[in-house]
């Protein structure tokens, strides 16, 4: 059986296209290849890796949101679908440095458009409650165990409500990109979590 192999496009327009150097690039192209030897990643491998990352999501954790353990591979799912810029159902090393040079390195206005599209779920220029629900759920249930104070089941959706409230300035029901830069550029706590992601590296 042989293995189609997805060849990235030049570092050099790569290095044109994001933040990073090509020494920067050909470290992260040795580690993407060495995690996914055919060069594109699907969305159980993605979550496979994502879970490394969240091992406490395993199973002998349980979540207060349900009887289940307690799982990184929803909020996986929604990552994935955000990092799988040109919808396709797979993640090349394109859409990897892409995304990672946003969260990274970009602009507040870069980070919370990224962070824009992980919310709309249905991509459909809009977020609403249900989608900010999802995702917040999703966290929370990645997360919720390990935080302190405890958190109460209903936690997600207050916090979504809350959120909601302060985002939809013109009270139609849906947050628009423009209202959910707006908001995020006027909530210190939001910044300040963006700013983590700077120091990464």
């Amino acid at each position: 059986m042989t293995m189609v192999c997805h060849r990235p496009e030049g570092l050099d327009q790569l290095e044109a296209q994001t933040n990073f150097s090509k020494r920067e690039l050909q470290v992260l192209y040795r580690g993407f290849k060495n995690e996914c030897p055919s060069g594109i990643v699907n969305e159980e491998t993605f979550k496979q890796i994502y879970s490394q990352f969240f091992p406490h999501g395993g199973e002998e954790s349980v979540s207060f949101f349900s009887s289940s353990p307690a799982d990184a591979s929803t909020y996986a799912h929604y990552l994935f679908n955000a990092f799988d810029a040109g919808h396709t159902g797979s993640i090349k090393f394109e859409d990897f440095v892409t995304a990672l040079s946003i969260l990274l390195r970009g602009s507040v206005t870069e980070k919370l458009q990224w962070t824009f599209n992980l919310y709309d779920i249905n991509r459909d220029g809009y977020i609403n409650k249900e989608e900010m629900t999802d995702i917040v759920r999703a966290i929370y249930d990645m997360m919720g165990k390990y935080t302190y104070p405890v958190l109460k089941t209903d936690a997600p959706k207050q916090h979504v409500d809350a959120f909601f409230q302060k985002m939809d300035k013109n009270r139609d029901g849906v947050v628009t990109l423009d209202e959910f830069i707006l908001s995020c550029q006027e909530d210190e706590n939001i910044m300040r979590s963006l700013q983590l992601f700077e120091n990464v590296i």
